[in-house]
């Protein structure tokens, strides 16, 4: 039997929680919007131009253009690739901690 409080606790709190596919304020955010992190994107994507940019949900990257492999930061200056392709990519100890190490999608196929 729950205690009333809980009961109360989760009636107050059903109607914040959103829908599986909606677009919420935090997560399922469109192309364009502002972002900090990558799992709060649609695409997968959260992109800044530079250092000094605010960072907004991209595309992923597509075969032949310029990516980033994935990071633990969640943030890009180029996405990573779109599902089935590979970012191939020189990694170095340097651009894996500044996020500047790039390449091309490619298919491995």
């Amino acid at each position: 039997v729950l205690s009333p409080c809980l009961l109360l606790v989760l009636l107050l709190l059903a109607p914040a929680l959103p829908a599986p596919h909606e677009r919420g304020l935090i997560f399922n955010l469109d192309t364009g919007e502002l972002c900090l992190q990558s799992a709060q994107c649609k695409s997968g994507c959260c992109h800044r131009h530079s250092g000094l940019s605010l960072a907004r949900c991209a595309p992923k990257a597509a075969e032949f253009q310029k990516c980033s492999p994935k990071s633990l930061y969640g943030v890009y200056y180029e996405c990573p690739c779109e599902s089935g392709l590979n970012c191939d990519v020189d990694k170095t100890i340097v651009g894996s901690i500044t996020n500047s190490d790039f390449g091309i999608c490619k298919d491995p196929r």
